[in-house]
């Protein structure tokens, strides 16, 4: 039952992610760096620095797709993002190696607003 009930949440996952929008896309990435984020600072408060890493890295992960998902054709503000997801990118790197949930606090709150902005948007 299980089995069947697990497959079902990932051919939805699937569909919701094949059916939807750029826009909606990008967001949904947001959410899940978001998500990721969070789940770190929990960790390290824990002392976990096994889980710390791996959702650190996860959120890392985000940033790469959100960086080469760019349109640089589009301008300005293309430039002004890679700069901003590099910066965090860079930033949870720091955290990772110093365990410094400040760092993280910061890329979440960047984070946040550019996914709050991009709702907007949408």
């Amino acid at each position: 039952m299980y089995q069947n009930t697990s497959n079902a949440y990932q051919i939805y996952q699937n569909n919701q992610v094949n059916t939807s929008s750029k826009g909606k896309l990008i967001i949904m990435l947001y959410d899940g760096a978001l998500k990721f984020i969070r789940l770190a600072m929990i960790a390290l408060k824990e002392k976990n620095i096994e889980n710390t890493n791996k959702y650190l890295l996860r959120t890392q992960d985000i940033l790469s797709e959100l960086m080469i998902t760019l349109n640089f054709e589009a301008g300005e503000i293309s430039q002004n993002l890679y700069r901003l997801y590099d910066y965090m990118n860079n930033e949870l790197i720091m955290a990772n190696i110093e365990k410094d949930i400040t760092k993280i606090r910061n890329v979440e709150e960047l984070m946040e607003e550019l996914r709050n902005s991009w709702a907007e948007i949408i």
